[in-house]
């Protein structure tokens, strides 16, 4: 009764302050399943939300549109962004005005700190479908994740990096969490394994032009960069720098994670973004039987405009997840049974077989290593080598 006063009170106030942008669906019956999905559907990541309603659509009617044999309500929250603020005020409108059983979503890691915060409080079952932040679910016992982390999905670039002879790397992270992870990830496991860095630096948030940050690297002259950006805008604004500056030309090779060429921005990079080698653990190019049933879901469910990414595949997942936590629960929604009962699920995904750390709660997978390549005249991810079974890294350490 407590939690409930505080999150009303919580709610009272943000109420009085206004909520922004919010859709709504009816009240649903009693024996609905609620989940209210926190995301960006406006602004310049727009497509994030996007996917993830069409990765949990496709989920949804497989399955009949039930989730443990009862049917589900969707209620969704924009946040337009990276808005921690924001997103805290949804998740206690959501769970007090909405009584959501679960929250989900979230693509920007200081929404998910500021909404696990909220699960943590209530006891709601939190699945996050992107954030990618390692501290994530250190920070609400009531959160477990199906997408990656940052993390994860960097430290097998610096081994691949090192495997194929690059010895000295320079490093551009966006500055923000994940931009940090993705810095630290990379620097740990490149120089454990003898490899050097030669610079680092940390661009701001939404910078739209590279150009003075290029000429710096073609001056110093490194072996190779690494380069970490969110999804969207910022990545074909540096490649396009790369290229204008002819870093390729002097010898400079470019890495990156699986940001820099979602599949879902990859029409619209265009060819610089060909045969940049890059780590992570989902292509739209994936040769699995259970991808190429995904895409072609994705395709005659929402048409050609729009490729399903990782954050379509996180969300499917999600819902995946949680099907499984409450056949184990046998329906019940009790927040502590359900984030017990996820600890170890594990399933074939349209990226490989995954699994969700009893330990940690966040996901253990496959990641690939994959060069832009163009295939039937299309720009794809096509993967030539693989680490299997990666947990995040930081959370393996002693």
């Amino acid at each position: 009764m407590v939690i409930k006063s505080k999150l009303a009170m919580a709610l009272a106030c943000a109420s009085a302050v206004g909520f922004g942008a919010a859709s709504v669906t009816a009240h649903a019956a009693d024996d609905t399943l609620r989940i209210g999905v926190i995301a960006s559907y406006s602004g310049p990541y727009a497509d994030y939300g996007k996917q993830f309603d069409n990765g949990i659509a496709i989920w949804l009617k497989e399955h009949g549109g039930k989730l443990a044999g009862r049917k589900v309500e969707i209620i969704k929250k924009d946040t337009a962004g990276a808005a921690p603020d924001l997103a805290k005020r949804f998740a206690q409108e959501l769970v007090v005005r909405n009584k959501v059983n679960f929250l989900a979503g979230i693509d920007f890691s200081p929404n998910a700190y500021a909404v696990g915060a909220v699960a943590a409080e209530a006891k709601i079952p939190t699945i996050v479908m992107n954030a990618a932040s390692s501290a994530i679910t250190t920070r609400s016992p009531y959160v477990a994740r199906t997408s990656f982390t940052v993390q994860q999905v960097s430290a097998p670039m610096a081994q691949w990096a090192l495997k194929n002879g690059i010895k000295e790397v320079y490093t551009v992270v966006a500055d923000y969490a994940s931009g940090v992870d993705a810095e630290s990830a990379f620097k740990k496991a490149f120089t454990a394994g003898g490899g050097k860095i030669v610079n680092s630096v940390r661009t701001p948030m939404n910078n739209p032009d590279f150009s003075a940050y290029v000429q710096r690297i073609k001056d110093d002259k490194p072996q190779a960069v690494f380069i970490f950006f969110p999804s969207g805008v910022q990545p074909p604004a540096f490649l396009k720098a790369f290229k204008e500056r002819g870093l390729e030309e002097a010898g400079i090779k470019l890495i990156a994670t699986g940001e820099a060429t979602d599949d879902s921005y990859l029409d619209a990079t265009g060819d610089v973004a060909l045969g940049l080698v890059t780590s992570h653990h989902y292509s739209y190019a994936h040769a699995s039987p259970k991808n190429q049933k995904f895409i072609k879901d994705f395709s005659t469910q929402f048409g050609d405009k729009l490729r399903p990414s990782y954050f379509a595949v996180a969300a499917y997942d999600g819902m995946a997840a949680l099907d499984a936590a409450l056949a184990k629960t046998k329906g019940d929604v009790n927040g502590d049974k359900v984030m017990e009962a996820l600890k170890g699920v594990s399933f074939e995904s349209p990226r490989g077989p995954i699994a969700i750390d009893p330990a940690t709660r966040d996901i253990v997978q496959t990641v690939y290593i994959r060069r832009v390549e163009k295939v039937n005249g299309k720009l794809v991810n096509v993967e030539f080598d693989q680490f299997e079974k990666v947990k995040d890294p930081e959370k393996e350490a002693p």
